[in-house]
């Protein structure tokens, strides 16, 4: 159950990624490719369904939007970021971080949106 010591995120993500999740049990996101050298979580789940529905689903025929928990205290150390307007906030968790940002992974990674790509 998310406390005060929690923060709720949101990552948007297509298929392959979701799989790799999936592998973990729902417990840990992928490690970053070579070009990929920042994990971002969102801070809110309106600009993660835009993100899905929007660049993952036209790329990859289906994106998802994720929620998760982390500890509170340990995202401190992430500040949150401005990646455009008001409501369009990241944390930047550089790809060296994330095994210890998955250690502080509070219960599942949870499916809690689907978008398909339009069809002609």
């Amino acid at each position: 159950m998310p406390d005060s010591t929690t923060m709720t995120l949101w990552r948007p993500c297509g298929p392959a990624e979701l799989e790799l999740v999936r592998e973990s049990g729902w417990t840990a996101w992928p490690p970053r490719l070579p070009d990929q050298p920042i994990f971002y979580p969102v801070l809110n789940e309106d600009y993660a369904t835009k993100i899905a529905r929007d660049w993952n689903a036209p790329r990859d025929g289906v994106g998802y939007v994720t929620r998760f928990q982390l500890d509170g205290d340990f995202a401190e150390r992430y500040p949150v970021q401005q990646a455009g307007g008001s409501t369009i906030l990241e944390l930047w968790v550089p790809a060296e971080d994330l095994d210890d940002f998955n250690h502080h992974i509070i219960g599942p990674i949870e499916v809690v949106g689907e978008y398909r790509a339009a069809t002609p």
